[in-house]
């Protein structure tokens, strides 16, 4: 067998043969002899997690030490490392919970540095999501193979690049069009400041796009102005669908192929988002309508617009989170669960993903309706697909959890405050209640753990139980048992 093996490899091209033994041993040569350009490709490519998170971590030991530098805040020598730290891991993984004030703390270098690694980690995110999605479907029957490459447009490693085009001009194209239109509010509210003008209209571009809850003024988001907090709750909303949705409607749209002609990917992840957005709309205009800490002097018209900016930036986006410590207790908790619910798949969001939700309430129904086989629009979903929705949301929930009760045991917070936190903390939300301090630095690294998780765990575990495995022979006999 093994001579045959050999026999094999032997007649084959040199870059198959070179393929084949990074395939076997992970990337590690063997032999003398050239690497071919295919073959180091598919090395780099066999371990995409790896990859993401080696990535993150350089990023983040670069950007923290040029926040440390005296030249990045207005006070010489007034940042901390734990502060410089939390900020980078803060920027890179798209989260945006600010313990400083940005416009206050950092200087224009400063800020200019959270700003480039914002927008690494949101470029970082769906380039590493779309490699992995590629990488993945060499594992996966042909079928499942077509849906990839009709959700990515490729099929073969080496369309990398061309999919990595498509992830940098769709980016940049939105980012300049939420440019373009925050440029006439801003010069208005700027008093016709052209260069602050410019700086706030490009920060909160690539802030919105890629849902980080940094903003360059003291103030935060001005949800009053439409011509302000439209634009940026639109921006951050293409951003929480995820590369994938925007290609497939995008290319439905150019070949004049009507919505049903969509992937059930796009179909489930838009109906979703638009479901919990909705649904949040109604339960901040219900239940903090007569907050009057939350709405002083408000007319309905103001009531309207905060409720409208409060259900699409708690998913992912964290603006203006002055606001928050002054809802109820019961709206906090729903908060949590709706940013634990998070954002579409390979975006520039967080949490288990809406896609995730929507599997696991289709298998809560079949169960209950005693059905076979899950299907919606018509379509019917495989079993790894179930089990990854299970396993993921279940990963995550423990991880929330534990993360919640580091910081009661850091911090003393209540139990509701530490779930708000780490739920924040791991959907990327953005929003604080005040748990995350410069006075306790374990809050700090606790959070920047669920970032690090929020950002990479999700991305990773799917990769990772998507990988077939060898099969043991034997088949056990089946036995039931009593649930629920």
């Amino acid at each position: 067998m093994a001579n045959a093996s050999r026999t094999t490899e032997s007649g084959a091209p040199d870059w198959v043969r070179h393929a084949l033994r990074l395939r076997d041993d992970g990337g590690r040569r063997e032999g003398p002899g050239p690497v071919s350009a295919r073959a180091r490709i598919d090395g780099m490519l066999a371990h995409p997690g790896q990859m993401s998170a080696c990535y993150f971590l350089a990023l983040i030991l670069i950007v923290a030490l040029l926040l440390w530098l005296p030249v990045s805040s207005r006070e010489f020598g007034s940042t901390s490392p734990h502060v410089a730290i939390f900020t980078a891991v803060s920027a890179l993984s798209t989260c945006g919970i600010p313990v400083v004030n940005t416009a206050v703390h950092w200087t224009i270098f400063g800020q200019a540095v959270i700003l480039i690694a914002v927008q690494l980690g949101g470029l970082g995110v769906m380039t590493f999501a779309s490699m992995i999605a590629i990488a993945t479907s060499r594992h996966i029957k042909v079928s499942q193979r077509l849906l990839t490459a009709t959700e990515l447009g490729a099929t073969k490693l080496s369309e990398v690049k061309s999919i990595i085009t498509v992830v940098l001009v769709s980016t940049f194209a939105i980012e300049a069009i939420t440019f373009a239109a925050l440029f006439p509010g801003l010069y208005r509210s700027n008093g016709g400041r052209v260069g602050r003008t410019v700086w706030q209209s490009l920060f909160y571009a690539v802030s919105a796009y890629n849902n980080t809850g940094f903003t360059p003024d003291a103030t935060g988001l001005v949800v009053n102005s439409w011509g302000v907090g439209l634009p940026i709750m639109a921006s951050a909303f293409c951003g929480t669908i995820g590369f994938p949705v925007i290609l497939n409607v995008f290319r439905t749209t150019r070949a004049r192929r009507s919505p049903r002609h969509w992937s059930l990917h796009t179909k489930l992840t838009l109906v979703t988002t638009i479901v919990v957005v909705a649904v949040s709309l109604l339960w901040f205009l219900a239940a903090e309508w007569n907050n009057a800490t939350l709405f002083p002097g408000a007319d309905d018209s103001k009531r309207f617009r905060y409720a409208l900016s409060a259900a699409v930036m708690p998913r992912s986006a964290g603006f203006d989170i002055t606001w928050v410590p002054q809802v109820s207790e019961q709206t906090k908790v729903f908060m949590s669960a709706v940013m634990f619910i998070g954002t579409g798949s390979s975006s520039t969001g967080g949490g288990i993903r809406v896609t995730t939700f929507v599997v696991l309430l289709l298998i809560c129904r079949a169960a209950l309706l005693n059905q076979r086989d899950i299907t919606v629009f018509h379509r019917r979903l495989p079993r790894q697909v179930r089990l990854m929705a299970v396993s993921v949301a279940f990963t995550c929930l423990m991880a929330v959890y534990v993360g919640a009760i580091a910081l009661i045991i850091a911090t003393g917070c209540t139990f509701g405050d530490a779930i708000f936190e780490a739920s924040s903390a791991f959907s990327l939300g953005g929003y604080s209640v005040g748990v995350a301090s410069p006075d306790s630095p374990a809050s700090l690294y606790i959070l920047a753990v669920l970032m690090l998780v929020g950002r990479l765990g999700p991305m990773t575990i799917a990769y990772t139980t998507s990988k077939t495995r060898p099969q043991s022979v034997v088949r056990y006999p089946e036995e039931t048992i009593g649930v629920g």
